[in-house]
């Protein structure tokens, strides 16, 4: 992959640019931290050469000053929302950002139950971190919100909630996915820190979209791609131009929410607020870092089509609605983008069309395309990544990588031990049983070897995976669409 994006810079800028704005209020700075922490797959497919661990190196780098508290939405633990691409529910996401940042060394202080309202589900979310001596907090709706400012910071309002204890000049105020409550609190701190007569200050640090780059720039639409079913809108900050006669782009939430979140620190701090626009607050740096903007408008147009893809299958999965497809082709159509872009669309079909069986087509880094199809033996996906290695190894199309003597033993497993009718081999099985072979096997060690050449690859699948697919192509960092079909005609698909 040809590196557009440079992601040392980027450290740099952004570490400096946060110390910069502790250091404007009194050492105290409670930063609202948007976007994933780990594996930020979708900022590394926009911006070729940011590393999908950046935030979390950012956060080594900041590690003595920062320490972090995570938030979740109770209705979202009631409800079990889950991370579609993690396949987890956001209670158990958060217990994993947890142990990842710790193994970092990285201080974690607490995590905030917020818009608790006696939630069954949250109280056993609760009493589990307890047990396990994580200090957690609970947060129920502010009182008065939004319009009421009054109350909102008031001992009835924000002064309800209790008191975070912090130690360090950066608190990190992060979660697993949108509307968990960061803002609140963020705000609900400072309404505590200032009766302590501590002037903290807050800031917002998302990297999409970027505000020092056009509207239209297909970075920015990508964005829109990826929060389509959120109906977030990309726009230019009102607030800003009207203040400073500059054009800078953010979303509508942070837009609409502005004058609501200025009034409020204007009444906690008893003074104006030194922001004049949802601009002001933030603290990205992404926009300085992209070196080669040619490339990294090809590399967002193509992940606007694989939005596109996703949308039709969660349509079919009945995860969104079809207006979230017709707004992301209405983005494809703004960019000059269509799914024939995509080399391996049109490659998949065509051997679907061939075969009659469900296919996946790959495409290697010099722009070779190599497809698999679904046998008896194994899936589209596992024919696919199989003959890539062989390909990238030049080895022929005819050599089996994986002895008899290692499938039939599983099949024969999955198929008397655990009674699943279809034995079929996914794509984490077969690369296990290939990696055995390789142990005896120096021709197939050599294919092996060869897997880390498929990363930032993209593929493209006649049906939709199975979840186990899903999960190893998404481990390969290969970046799979799928057509909006399913692979049987079974109503429990697995």
């Amino acid at each position: 992959m040809i590196k557009s994006y440079d992601n040392e810079k980027y450290l740099q800028l952004q570490g400096e640019k946060i110390i910069e704005r502790i250091n404007k209020f009194d050492n105290k700075l409670y930063l609202e931290f948007g976007g994933k922490l780990f594996d930020d797959y979708h900022a590394s497919r926009v911006l070729p050469g940011f590393e999908s661990d950046a935030k979390t190196k950012l956060l080594c780098m900041l590690k003595d000053k920062a320490e972090i508290i995570f938030c979740i939405n109770a209705a979202d633990i009631e409800r079990n929302k889950i991370r579609a691409d993690y396949g987890i529910t956001y209670d158990a996401d958060v217990m994993r950002l947890i142990d990842n940042l710790r193994a970092l060394g990285i201080y974690v202080s607490g995590i905030v139950v917020t818009q608790y309202k006696g939630q069954p589900a949250a109280d056993v979310f609760i009493k589990k971190l307890q047990n396990m001596g994580e200090k957690t907090y609970i947060h129920t709706l502010t009182k008065g919100y939004p319009t009421d400012v009054d109350v909102i910071v008031s001992d009835e309002g924000y002064g309800a909630n209790p008191y975070i204890e912090t130690t360090r000049p950066l608190v990190v105020i992060t979660a697993p996915g949108p509307g968990s409550g960061k803002l609140a609190t963020c705000l609900s701190q400072l309404y505590h820190e200032y009766k302590r007569g501590v002037k903290a200050g807050y800031a917002k640090f998302e990297t999409f979209p970027i505000w020092n780059i056009s509207l239209n720039h297909p970075v920015n639409l990508a964005y829109e791609a990826a929060t389509a079913d959120l109906h977030d809108v990309n726009m230019i900050d009102p607030f800003h131009l009207d203040a400073y006669g500059v054009s800078t782009v953010n979303y509508n939430r942070d837009v609409e929410v502005f004058p609501v979140v200025k009034r409020i620190l204007d009444k906690i701090t008893g003074e104006e607020c030194p922001y004049k626009s949802p601009t002001d607050m933030g603290v990205n740096m992404a926009g300085n870092c992209i070196v080669d903007d040619e490339k990294v408008r090809e590399a967002a147009k193509e992940e606007i089509i694989r939005r596109y893809y996703k949308s039709l299958c969660d349509v079919k999965l009945g995860r969104t609605d079809i207006e979230t497809v017709k707004k992301i082709e209405m983005l494809m159509q703004k960019v000059g983008s269509s799914v024939t872009d995509r080399k391996t669309v049109a490659a998949a079909r065509e051997k679907a069309d061939v075969t009659g069986v469900p296919c996946v087509a790959l495409q290697l880094k010099d722009g070779r395309v190599i497809t698999g199809k679904t046998t008896h033996l194994m899936s589209a996906s596992c024919s696919a990544v199989l003959n890539a290695i062989k390909e990238l190894s030049d080895l022929p199309d005819s050599l089996h990588l994986i002895s008899p003597i290692v499938l039939e033993p599983i099949m024969n497993m999955k198929r008397s031990v655990f009674n699943i009718k279809d034995p079929t081999l996914n794509l984490e099985e077969v690369l296990i049983a290939v990696n055995i072979c390789a142990a005896t096997n120096p021709t197939v060690q050599l294919a092996v070897s060869k897997l880390s050449e498929l990363i930032s690859c993209d593929a493209h699948s006649t049906v939709m995976l199975r979840a186990s697919d899903e999960d190893a192509f998404r481990k390969l960092k290969i970046n799979i669409t799928c057509e909006p079909h399913y692979a049987t005609d079974n109503l429990y698909q697995k």
